[in-house]
């Protein structure tokens, strides 16, 4: 699985295809209801990071102008 035994490799037991199936159905719902539950947070916090925005906010930047 993870060749490089860094801090994101988490190693995983051998599972069954009949659990890797229920195991991914559920993370899948649990995600799900995350989403639906702070969609409105989550949706706010990707706008007011967005590329639109950051270039919207930073006075400096001419939009019109051509980079090259």
């Amino acid at each position: 699985m993870c060749s490089d035994h860094g801090p994101h490799c988490i190693p995983l037991p051998q599972l069954s295809d009949e659990s890797v199936i229920e195991i991914l159905d559920f993370l899948r719902d649990v995600t799900a209801d995350f989403e639906g539950r702070y969609f409105g947070q989550i949706h706010r916090y990707y706008e007011d990071r967005s590329q639109h925005n950051i270039v919207l906010d930073n006075p400096g930047v001419n939009i019109g102008d051509p980079p090259f």
